[in-house]
């Protein structure tokens, strides 16, 4: 399998990837505990291609998209100088987002993902992350040595989930 992560600006092409995971990856982490009508519903509804563009197109946010065989396997979207209360105050915070399409989860597509995540994020103190305590990808983080620092909620349904950070620049 041919596989790379790069970054991804906001065009029709690079929306329409982005798009493309965000759909599946709702309706894969959420179909057995939110009702189907209301994962359709949201999708539907709150989806907006053109909120997206405009998103991206803040100097303070980068995309990146991980391609398996061409095909858009996973994305993280970063943002910098994104904080969160239970963060140490003083240090430069960014937050992730980050998703892999249940049928591309792989080591392989994990590492290719988190490596370019996490050398764009080297300018950074901590990378935290707000992620869903069934998310499958919650292991990886721990195993990346991202620790829990808070309990709050996640994604368009507020389900359970952790605050994750990681300590880069140690000062």
């Amino acid at each position: 399998m041919n596989i790379i992560s790069k970054f991804t600006v906001g065009s029709e092409e690079g929306i329409s990837d982005l798009i493309t995971i965000i759909d599946s990856s709702v309706y894969t982490l959420h179909k057995e505990r939110v009702p189907e009508e209301n994962i359709k519903k949201y999708i539907a509804n709150e989806i907006d291609p053109r909120k997206m563009i405009n998103d991206l197109n803040d100097l303070s946010n980068q995309l990146i998209i991980t391609y398996a065989d061409e095909k858009p396997a996973g994305y993280s979207i970063m943002k910098s100088g994104s904080s969160h209360p239970a963060l140490p105050e003083g240090k430069r915070a960014t937050e992730i987002s980050f998703v892999i399409l249940s049928e591309f989860d792989s080591p392989e597509i994990r590492q290719s993902l988190w490596k370019k995540c996490r050398s764009a994020n080297s300018f950074t103190d901590i990378i935290w992350i707000n992620i869903m305590v069934h998310d499958p990808l919650l292991e990886f983080f721990k195993e990346s040595g991202f620790i829990i620092v808070a309990d709050a909620t996640a994604g368009p349904f507020h389900l359970p989930s952790h605050i994750l950070s990681l300590e880069i620049n140690k000062n």
